[in-house]
């Protein structure tokens, strides 16, 4: 694990270019995890790491289907959140394993909430309220994080 790089955001505009640059860390087969309360920014981040892949279209938050993927990417990605879920076995329900067999990046908002389903991940990314902004910790949990 890596001692975790702090910084401040100010923005939506902050939180996208932050996700513009991490980007670029972010190599096939990764698990990141997204932490931090209701509104903190967590798909906007999603939505600056999309943009930046190439991804022109709309970013949803994917809280009532638990996941949206986006194959137009490289590499691909495939955004979860896990907020709405009652239990980790309903990811079991939904092939959500497939999801990470593969080459894709897996991002995924409120894994705390699939506790024993998941392994660990590559990285956390942290987002705190902050005096009108939000403090992003960024924590790499293995070699390629």
């Amino acid at each position: 694990m890596t001692a975790p790089k702090a910084e401040r955001i100010e923005d939506e505009a902050g939180m996208l270019a932050l996700g513009g640059r991490l980007a670029g860390t972010l190599k096939p087969g990764m698990v990141v995890f997204l932490e931090g309360p209701l509104g903190a920014g967590k798909t906007t981040l999603v939505r600056g790491i999309l943009r930046a892949l190439g991804h022109e279209g709309l970013v949803r938050s994917p809280t009532y289907a638990l996941v949206e993927s986006y194959a137009n990417v490289r590499p691909p990605v495939h955004h979860f959140d896990l907020y709405r879920l009652g239990n980790a076995e309903e990811l079991e329900d939904i092939g959500a394993r497939d999801y990470f067999s593969g080459d894709a990046v897996c991002l995924i908002e409120w894994p705390e909430r699939a506790a024993g389903f998941l392994a660990a991940p590559h990285m956390t990314i942290e987002i705190a309220y902050d005096r009108g902004g939000r403090i992003v910790r960024v924590v790499g949990e293995t070699r390629e994080g």
